[in-house]
């Protein structure tokens, strides 16, 4: 079916998948398109101000709006966006920005250096509470050096700083809206991206439009994008193997090769930077023995796991940081041997197993698929975990919110990560550094090493490459022979685009890119 949408009011279809109705609503008049994308994503947007969303979706779907100084191409390399170019101060401390020329936001407002501090200092900003302060607590001051030149010091040494700017919550947005909206300024994005908001409802479709005075001649290649929520696996996959979509993501493994088989459709595999694991509280027994943790590592069939679970689209990890993010240092894989888990849990006086629990930070059918794969390869080895996989709310109040480590009740962990600064440090820090501890940021192990403490900060000291490299790799091969976690697997990115669409992807930390899309 043709998604060329002429210029019509909203319209509902029906569409009959499995035996129910399902109402997609197609874009028309509403956002005056003649060329008009359908994107199913598989939820909805929990906020359009990517300063103050912790999940991915939300920040990817805001690019359509939101610009950052700096950015990624497919392969996760820092590229230039709104900033010309950057110097750094030996020490890591000072970096001075020139900012790209002729950029207006979408009400008219000049993007320029007082709009880079107008931002900066809002998100640092304690009293703001936004979700992403931490990420940027460590900016002392902004300075305008003048109209397209910026000044940004920080308290301490990070080396790490410009990767941070890549990532996708460090846009920039009008500070004209700021001011007129204020805390409302989730529901009106004013950006300098190459779309503006038509409507959106949180509960359902967000509709943008051409940004008439994008500043990048000639783009966008669209006229209207329809970012359209569909948290059912089956419905999602129907939409696209019917032309009413044409994006789909995420989409369900066990759905992959139909919508490969479907002539309307490119199915999409592509490696990501998503590292799924299961972390393991070290301050308790039995994971505060290493030779347990080890034998915990031998008793789960890597290769086994992506094939029953992922359906072949993930491969087991090779390391602490994946493959894809810079300074990443390949240690592995943890070899399948359960011979040889159950000879570490006799030497660590466990010879019968232990009993344990096993919980999941998410709900969704392959997480619970996960957990229950890793409970029955344990119980080979003797080892009894009741599991459960965690709502939302379950997540926040029995993990991420413990305030003390020695009553923390997490003790098998499994939840996953993507380095959306494509670099070491953001793969690393949150979540096995000891200043890391919830409820401030994810070491849901309470893993401590002195010795890769040391290699972290030092690492964030200097702009060394080479010296980087080998403070990121001894640190990698210190947590790897600790082995806090259970290393499970790198997921493939999988997504559907119909073939009349071209320029968007997925990218490899489960963000999108559609700065080129375009449809025939």
């Amino acid at each position: 079916m043709n998604l060329l949408v002429p210029s019509s009011p909203f319209r509902l279809r029906a569409l009959v998948s499995g035996g129910a109705v399902v109402f997609a609503m197609l874009a028309g008049n509403a956002a005056h398109a003649d060329t008009t994308a359908v994107m199913a994503v598989a939820s909805t947007f929990t906020t359009l101000d990517p300063y103050d969303a912790n999940d991915t979706l939300s920040q990817a779907v805001a690019k359509s709006f939101y610009q950052g100084l700096f950015g990624f191409d497919k392969d996760m390399k820092l590229v230039n966006v709104l900033a010309d170019s950057y110097e750094a101060s030996p020490d890591a401390k000072v970096y001075t920005f020139k900012l790209r020329h002729g950029v207006k936001f979408q009400d008219g407002t000049d993007f320029n250096a007082a709009a880079v501090k107008a931002n900066f200092d809002r998100v640092t900003d304690p009293a703001n509470k936004l979700k992403r302060y931490n990420m940027f607590s460590r900016i002392e001051k902004t300075e305008v050096v003048d109209p397209y030149t910026v000044k940004i010091t920080l308290k301490a040494p990070f080396s790490a700083f410009v990767n941070v700017l890549a990532h996708p919550s460090a846009v920039m947005i009008s500070p004209d809206a700021m001011k007129k909206y204020r805390k409302d300024i989730a529901f009106h994005p004013v950006g300098t991206g190459p779309f503006e908001l038509v409507k959106w409802d949180p509960a359902g479709d967000l509709m943008v439009k051409k940004f008439a005075g994008y500043w990048k001649k000639g783009y966008p290649k669209i006229d209207a994008i329809d970012w359209k929520p569909v948290v059912d696996n089956n419905t999602r996959a129907a939409l696209m193997r019917t032309g009413e979509a044409d994006f789909a993501f995420q989409v369900p493994f066990e759905q992959a090769a139909q919508l490969q088989s479907s002539p309307k459709v490119d199915l999409i595999a592509s490696p990501s930077i998503i590292q799924r694991y299961i972390s393991l509280n070290v301050n308790q027994k039995p994971f505060d023995n290493p030779k347990v943790r080890e034998a915990l590592n031998y008793a789960i069939n890597k290769e086994a796991l992506t094939k029953v679970v992922f359906a072949g689209y993930a491969t087991p990890a090779d390391g602490v940081v994946p493959q894809g993010v810079d300074y990443a240092t390949k240690l592995g894989p943890w070899p399948y041997d359960p011979a040889k888990a159950r000879a570490l849990l006799k030497e660590a006086g466990y010879p019968n197993g232990f009993e344990t629990t096993l919980w999941s930070a998410y709900n969704y059918s392959t997480a619970q698929k996960v957990i229950q794969f890793v409970q029955q390869q344990l119980a080979q080895v003797g080892i009894k975990a009741q599991v459960e996989a965690l709502e939302a709310g379950q997540r926040v109040a029995k993990v991420e919110s413990a305030q003390d480590p020695v009553t923390a009740p997490v003790r098998m962990y499994y939840a996953g990560w993507s380095s959306s600064t494509g670099e070491s440090d953001w793969a690393v820090t949150p979540l096995l550094a000891s200043v890391s501890f919830p409820p401030k940021m994810m070491n849901t192990a309470y893993y401590k090493n002195d010795a890769v403490d040391s290699d972290l900060k030092q690492a964030l000291e200097t702009t060394d490459r080479t010296q980087k490299a080998v403070l990121y790799t001894d640190a990698q091969k210190r947590i790897w022979a600790d082995a806090p976690w259970i290393f499970l697997v790198k997921e493939k990115v999988v997504y559907a685009r119909s073939k009349r669409l071209s320029g968007a992807y997925v990218a490899p930390d489960g963000s999108f890119n559609f700065d080129e899309i375009a449809v025939k």
